[in-house]
């Protein structure tokens, strides 16, 4: 495995990887690698012949202090982890690399940053896809793999590669979850002892309003009512959002007719979670 710091030796590796037609998967994070984002690598590992990895903490996407400076940082554990998993680059750039002094030119995606976590988090997005568009400028991978826990994060970028006619495949694959259901997470060891469990309700909640449209309900106001009541048992909870999307204008659906997504944001004590669960309502059989 190579660790490239600077920007001229991550192009010359490039380079030459394009040169001798080799595929690349890439798979951009924060670092603080969990089974989740392992999972991405191995599938960046099966469709590609190399596989480029970056860990940069994007100082723009945090729009708290306090979040930015809590941030784990494990990273000889994530090197090592790379390294076993066979990642042939990994990307660690300093602020000072992906932001030189007197940068000033930003990638956003206007209508789908704006609800959710865009609503919460004012200037997220615009961090994430200014980075990323960075990123996939710099690696040029075939394909670039996403988890879908972050599901309106994992739209916009596919809009961003879209507008932008980015030469990549966006790869968007299932959320890897703990024993007990709770989304995997850098976030999730930030969680105090006391409130790891209760966490758990998150996914209970995700997994009951599934239920309910599987069994034929479609008023999304039932729906919605019965996750949030279930969220709002979680010790120590504040509740930002807990509502049924179209999966590709991320829009909140009159009623049920077909597929949704199922997104929520949750503080449990002073962490963040979110998560995301596709659903779809069961087809009936007509009575002959």
């Amino acid at each position: 495995m190579q660790i490239v710091r600077g920007i001229k030796p991550l192009r010359r590796l490039i380079r030459r990887a394009k040169k001798q037609g080799k595929t690349i998967g890439f798979v951009p994070t924060m670092g603080a690698l969990h089974e989740g984002h392992l999972s991405l690598i191995r599938a960046a590992k099966v469709g590609n012949d190399l596989v480029a990895v970056s860990i940069f903490v994007n100082p723009i996407q945090f729009n708290r202090k306090t979040d930015l400076a809590a941030y784990p940082r494990p990273l000889r554990q994530d090197i090592r982890l790379c390294k076993k998993s066979g990642v042939d680059f990994l990307f660690i750039p300093s602020v000072k690399t992906m932001y030189p002094a007197g940068f000033q030119t930003i990638c956003e995606v206007l209508e789908l940053s704006r609800p959710w976590e865009g609503f919460f988090r004012p200037g997220h997005f615009r961090g994430v896809t200014t980075v990323v568009a960075k990123l996939l400028n710099l690696v040029q991978p075939d394909t670039a793999y996403f988890g879908e826990k972050d599901f309106q994060q994992a739209a916009i970028i596919r809009r961003m590669v879209r507008d932008l006619n980015v030469d990549v495949r966006i790869k968007v694959l299932p959320t890897i979850r703990e024993k007990d259901g709770l989304a995997m997470s850098s976030r999730n060891r930030l969680l105090p002892s006391e409130l790891r469990r209760p966490s758990r309700t998150l996914f209970l909640a995700l997994q009951e309003g599934r239920r309910l449209i599987e069994s034929g309900e479609r008023r999304r106001s039932v729906v919605e009512r019965r996750m949030r009541s279930m969220i709002r048992t979680i010790p120590r909870s504040r509740l930002e959002y807990c509502v049924l999307v179209d999966p590709a204008g991320l829009r909140r659906v009159p009623s049920i007719k077909g597929e949704v997504v199922a997104l929520l944001a949750v503080w449990v004590g002073s962490t963040r979670l979110i998560d995301a669960m596709r659903i779809r309502p069961r087809r009936t059989t007509r009575m002959r």
